[in-house]
């Protein structure tokens, strides 16, 4: 099917630009706080508003794009990315800092981001092509941590986290053809299909499914873990007295591992109930937290535990997709799913405004990561009561 294959390849990619510059922003903390003098924890916590913002915009794109398609909310994400990043140069104010990097930038890479790339590519297969394709879409955001994260770093120290931010910016524009490539193959837009009263109904009867909110919390406690890692372990690798290039190493094997966590999340979902996936997602996060803390704190603790984190960093997004699509269908499902990312989202801030508030308060982040494991064990288990048939397998045909 060339046209749906093609639509996941433009969403791939589109999601490694967005991902690639949005997961590199804890990079630029600290010569942004060496130039504007603004402190770790106004920093942190307009990175955690940002954190909060790229969910809080993917169940309103998802919704604009369920209903008029998802170009045009891809194409003004990635304009809006652009500007945000140019803008933070101007800024040297704490607000200033909120509205850029945590408003413009973080909604615009949310704009751009799964909600609306995956319910794009899902209207164009069947129930056993989703698992797969947002297993490939999720891994192009992986590429783009890969990516992204060391060109940023070495970019930030030969040309300055201005002339990096203009960069991002640049990487952004150049991928709106890939928004316009699937703008050209979406169908139709369905104005009649339930239109607006068809999704309060749809969004009604999901927050009321004790399943859903199962999965919003285990999904909660996931993006406190990815929030606190991306926006503090730079941070973390600078008081163990290791080399900038330590954290973004690290961050690009996250973004290297999760590739292949992607792919197999994707290929597991069509075999096995989504929600046992996520349970050992969830449990092995917790396991690996414990042995880093009892670890010494050399570079090659940082990369294999950067390693064995990036199995599952991002890879818990096809089986979480796949229960959203197995509960209410694809109709809504853009919508459905943005309101987890959300959930995602919330728990994102937490994890990046309270990692500021610990190194501040006292010196450390021990007890962000206690907190970590603690919060990874509590998602395993919040997985395991929800609603889910088994995958029945097909038959081969006797010969």
């Amino acid at each position: 099917m060339p046209t749906a294959l093609s639509a996941v390849l433009c969403a791939a990619l589109l999601l490694m630009v967005s991902m690639g510059v949005r997961q590199s922003t804890g990079l630029f903390i600290s010569p942004i706080n060496t130039s504007t003098g603004l402190g770790i924890v106004s920093l942190s916590f307009a990175l955690a508003i940002g954190q909060f913002m790229w969910g809080a915009i993917q169940p309103v794109a998802g919704a604009v794009a369920d209903r008029y398609g998802p170009g045009r909310v891809l194409a003004a994400g990635l304009i809006v990315l652009a500007l945000g990043c140019v803008l933070t140069t101007f800024v040297d104010s704490t607000f200033g800092m909120t509205m850029t990097l945590g408003v413009l930038a973080a909604a615009g890479s949310g704009a751009g981001s799964f909600s609306v790339l995956i319910g794009a590519a899902s209207r164009r297969l069947d129930s056993a092509q989703r698992g797969q394709a947002a297993g490939v879409i999720n891994a192009g955001g992986s590429l783009g941590q890969f990516v992204f994260a060391p060109l940023a770093q070495k970019l930030i120290a030969s040309v300055g986290w201005m002339g990096a931010m203009y960069a991002m910016a640049a990487a952004a524009l150049a991928a709106l053809p890939l928004a316009r490539a699937l703008r050209a193959r979406e169908p139709h837009p369905q104005h009649a299909a339930g239109g607006d009263g068809g999704l309060r109904r749809a969004v009604g009867d999901a927050m009321r499914d004790r399943s859903y909110l199962l999965l919003h919390a285990g999904f909660f406690t996931c993006g406190f873990h990815i929030a606190f890692l991306i926006t503090h372990l730079p941070g973390e690798v600078g008081l163990c007295g290791l080399p900038a290039e330590v954290a973004s190493g690290a961050l690009a094997l996250i973004g290297l591992a999760n590739i292949f966590g992607s792919l197999l999340a994707g290929w597991a979902v069509g075999r096995w109930r989504s929600k046992m996936i996520l349970f050992w997602m969830y449990a092995s996060r917790a396991v690996l937290v414990l042995i880093y803390l009892a670890s010494p704190r050399t570079e090659w603790t940082f990369y294999l535990f950067a390693i064995g984190l990036g199995v599952t960093w991002l890879a818990t997004v096809p089986p979480t997709a796949g229960v959203v699509g197995k509960l209410f269908g694809t109709r809504y499902l853009a919508t459905l799913f943005g309101l987890t990312l959300l959930s995602h989202q919330t728990g994102g801030f937490f994890g990046a405004w309270l990692g500021g508030l610990a190194l501040e308060h006292s010196g450390n982040y021990q007890w962000m990561w206690y907190a970590d494991a603690a919060l990874a064990a509590a998602a395993a288990l919040v997985n395991l009561p929800i609603r889910e048939a088994r995958v029945v397998r097909p038959v081969a045909p006797a010969t």
